[in-house]
């Protein structure tokens, strides 16, 4: 099996899902790893402090992991969707590592340099962390 590991983080994800079905014989040679990273935060104020630990939750998948799933396994892919806490781009890294991801597919955007200096990229931090290929799909 060919295995590819989709981290999902909004709807954009299912334009990433649509590369996946295009891949030759994905019905029967593709499987997808689809991983929701729950960022780890810290924030305080006056009532106290809230901790990302806290309201973490490995069951409770976003909307739109479920929905990424549905689309794949409608058209005949092996799904396993997982969500992990921490810090996106490490999460990212260690679970292709983890299941022996072929590649890993992410749906990009469009942003500034001084956007990605200021903010920074968790595609940028896979491409340069990863051992794996990483494929960027980027809306035209």
């Amino acid at each position: 099996m060919y295995t590819v590991l989709l981290p999902v983080k909004s709807d954009r994800s299912l334009e990433a899902a649509d590369y996946v079905t295009a891949l030759p014989d994905s019905e029967s040679t593709v499987e997808v790893v689809l991983l929701s990273v729950f960022e780890e935060f810290e924030a305080a104020d006056e009532a106290g402090v809230v901790r990302s630990r806290d309201l973490y939750d490995e069951t409770n998948l976003p909307a739109h992991v479920v929905e990424v799933a549905q689309v794949l396994e409608e058209r005949g892919i092996d799904v396993t969707a997982r969500r992990e806490h921490g810090d996106p781009t490490a999460e990212i890294v260690r679970v292709a590592r983890e299941v022996d991801a072929d590649t890993i597919a992410m749906a990009g955007r469009d942003r500034s340099a001084t956007g990605k200096v200021l903010f920074g990229s968790v595609i940028q931090g896979v491409i340069l962390e990863s051992d794996r290929p990483v494929t960027v799909l980027r809306r035209e």
